[in-house]
């Protein structure tokens, strides 16, 4: 009698570094950002500020605005970048007296680790330390623990904002999210201030410093911030891969020391894997009626790096799909691209609306994913706009470049002259949009 064994594994140095690139993708993004954003004083750039404050959007981006592609019309920002190297820090929210918020809470590798807010904690006045690994001191009473798997940790909190009319209430709530450093609860905080260092690239957008990266310097930068930021404890597998390059948490990698196989496997892998992050894409999300329904591993990620690395690509920070998912239109109901020279109607039938527990909005941006000036000045439409609703209960939203008439212009969400798409958010959405029962109906081209 004769056992087949399995063959000794081979392994390939090559495949084995472009899962670590997938791997690492999001913690160098991460830090690249951190470094940035906090490397200025209070206003001085776009969510720009220094450590441990939060700094605020206070206002809805106009026609003119290219920061970032596809920005919100629904909520308004408070970012604030929290440094947990000295110990914890305690983060406030005000009471909201029912308004939406969300401060999800991000790891280095952009898992969405905690999210306090509307859904979870509610809108009461509230404090959470926010505690590094291996920290083992107590909280003072009235203050909840979050423990922060690492010791850097972004904060990107959204207020509720309906309407320009709205901003004064708004920043009320805003004035209200407060990070202190736990050794100062209690007692008159001291002024934050900013070191400015030099060396940090302030001109050339963390995205592109990442993928600029050679193989050699991307896997070194990879090992010192994991000395850092400490793995997952669901990534031993990963990690007893990454020994086949040299690469071992808390220790140097030093890429003028390799064998000659593994330098050979890391050169030319940025490249590729870049190219196969973005060809993916695509393929992320069910599509349901020409809208592609990113519902499964969003915001956390589990062992699923390849996803992770592409959504750090196309939209670092994430939520949970809990607290807000967004679809986006790919094609009309016929399979086409959609163009402002033709005229839509987005048709929800009676009690087939998104369904929601906060709120929901259509948003329309042009090819390159920036929103459009327009005659009325709305780039978004929703369910807080005072929507006309038919007899029969559906409801429809025209979707054109042209105005279709006072009578009309309550539905009407103003399209671009040419190509565009159409981005749907769900902010708290129930079961059915997130289990598939519950899709967004086809665009369809008005006859």
């Amino acid at each position: 009698m004769t056992t087949d064994m399995p063959a000794e594994p081979q392994f390939d140095l090559r495949r084995i570094a472009r899962e670590g690139y997938a791997y690492f993708y999001p913690l160098l993004t991460m830090e690249l950002t951190r470094r940035q954003v906090t490397n200025s004083p209070l206003g001085q750039g776009m969510g720009h500020g220094p450590k441990n404050t939060f700094v605020h959007v206070r206002r809805f981006p106009d026609a003119e605005f290219r920061a970032v592609v596809r920005p919100n019309f629904d909520t308004l920002y408070s970012s604030a970048w929290l440094d947990l190297t000295t110990g914890p820090v305690v983060v406030t929210a005000p009471v909201t007296d029912g308004r939406y918020y969300l401060l999800p809470m991000y790891d280095m590798w952009s898992d969405a680790f905690a999210a306090p807010g509307w859904r979870t904690s509610g809108t009461g006045a509230a404090h959470w330390g926010v505690i590094p690994p291996g920290w083992t001191g107590e909280l003072p009473d009235g203050v909840s623990a979050i423990h922060a798997p690492t010791p850097a940790v972004w904060v990107i909190g959204r207020t509720q904002t309906n309407g320009p009319a709205d901003y004064d209430a708004v920043s009320h709530v805003q004035d209200g999210f407060v990070v202190t450093p736990l050794d100062q609860w209690g007692g008159e905080p001291k002024p934050v201030t900013v070191d400015v260092d030099p060396t940090v690239d302030m001109d050339t957008e963390p995205l592109r410093q990442v993928n600029a990266l050679s193989g050699a310097a991307y896997f070194a930068l990879a090992a010192e911030l994991l000395k850092s930021h400490p793995p997952h404890v669901t990534d031993w597998s990963m990690l007893a891969r990454l020994r086949r390059l040299g690469i071992v948490a808390g220790e140097t990698f030093d890429p003028s020391r390799v064998p000659e196989a593994v330098a050979a496997a890391i050169e030319g892998v940025p490249a590729e894997m870049q190219e196969r992050m973005t060809a993916l894409l695509p393929t992320l999300a069910r599509v349901a009626n020409g809208w592609g329904m990113n519902t499964d591993t969003m915001g956390v990620y589990g062992n699923f790096y390849l996803k992770r690395a592409i959504v750090a690509m196309i939209g670092l920070g994430a939520n949970n799909v809990d607290d807000a998912i967004y679809p986006l239109q790919f094609a009309d109901a016929d399979g086409n691209p959609t163009d402002g020279s033709h005229k839509y109607v987005l048709h929800f039938d009676a009690g087939q609306h998104p369904p929601v527990d906060a709120f929901w909005s259509v948003t329309v941006y042009d090819q390159e994913g920036f929103q459009v000036a327009n005659a009325i000045d709305r780039y978004a439409i929703g369910d807080r706009d005072g929507l006309r609703s038919a007899d029969d209960g559906s409801l429809e939203i025209l979707i054109q470049h042209e105005s279709p008439g006072p009578e009309a212009e309550t539905n009407w969400l103003p399209a671009p002259k040419g190509p565009f798409n159409l981005c749907m958010r769900l902010y708290a959405p129930q079961p059915a949009a997130l289990d598939g029962s519950w899709n967004p109906p086809p665009l369809r081209a008005a006859p």
